[in-house]
């Protein structure tokens, strides 16, 4: 017999096949061509633009204009009044009562009275206090010295270098160099004798001042030849300290002086030419 034959209809039918569906989205564009982050680059440029702008306003700008733009910016106390609570109504956002409607009221109103004597006339700071302002002593003192002077024929003309000026922290005396006169031998701490005739009158004018006492020394500004060793600050120190003991031979107590200083050419009394023999100076500070 030959292999067995089968049609059509005989064979087996095979297993159906699962159906896959593939679901592709298709975005309009690539994420980093959104418009994102062109919005924070340009908020970043904006920023350093104004940065910028700040740093050149504080170069280009005096301390006197700043404080001026911080003012025109700093809200006013009307402003704080306006925009209180109840500010449209008939006492301005107050009432009766109301101490204060300003920020901090509780650190700038008190709740206890004061007694202010009637011849208060203020703390040292204002000028006030038990004793005379400055300026008056400052002019007492000046014809006292000028008298002084002028009673001696040798040292009248030095009239002309004393000079007694009012400052916050009491009364100044200066001595003043110029063109024709010296109160120390060139490059030296060595007092001339008209010097120390001068310094023995300015003592003798506040012997019986209870004042503590500031000797500062100033020098001008030319140079030292190359090889000294000295300087402007040992040279004004030390004539502050030939000062202060010319001073002690006049009668003044040696506990009423403070301290001395040295500023050397630090403090011109003529800015506009540091050479000019007038910064040359003794100062003698009778403080407050």
């Amino acid at each position: 017999m030959g292999p067995e034959r089968r049609g059509p209809d005989d064979l087996a039918p095979e297993p159906q096949r699962p159906l896959i569906v593939k679901k592709v989205i298709v975005q309009a564009g690539d994420g980093h061509h959104g418009g994102a982050w062109k919005v924070a680059y340009a908020d970043f440029v904006t920023a350093m633009m104004a940065f910028f702008l700040l740093l050149w306003l504080l170069g280009a700008t005096t301390e006197e204009q700043r404080k001026g733009l911080a003012d025109y910016f700093t809200p006013t106390l009307v402003k704080l009044r306006e925009e209180s609570a109840g500010a449209d109504g008939l006492l301005g956002g107050s009432s009766i009562t109301d101490a204060d409607a300003y920020p901090h009221a509780a650190g700038q109103t008190g709740t206890q009275a004061l007694t202010i004597p009637r011849d208060s006339r203020g703390g040292p700071v204002e000028g006030g206090g038990a004793q005379e302002p400055a300026g008056i002593r400052a002019r007492a003192l000046q014809k006292e010295i000028e008298e002084r002077l002028a009673a001696d024929a040798a040292l009248r003309e030095l009239v002309r270098q004393v000079r007694v000026v009012a400052t916050p922290e009491g009364v100044r005396i200066d001595m003043v160099d110029d063109a024709d006169f010296s109160m120390f031998a060139l490059g030296t701490t060595v007092l001339v004798p008209r010097a120390e005739e001068l310094f023995a009158t300015i003592g003798a004018s506040i012997a019986d001042l209870p004042a503590p006492i500031i000797v500062r020394g100033h020098t001008d500004a030319l140079p030292w030849r190359p090889g000294v060793a000295t300087n402007n600050w040992s040279l004004s120190a030390g004539r502050a300290e030939a000062t202060r003991q010319s001073l002690l031979r006049s009668g003044i107590a040696q506990g009423r002086f403070a301290r001395i200083e040295g500023v050397a050419d630090r403090e011109l009394l003529i800015a506009d030419d540091p050479a000019d023999p007038r910064n040359r100076r003794i100062s003698i500070l009778l403080l407050d």
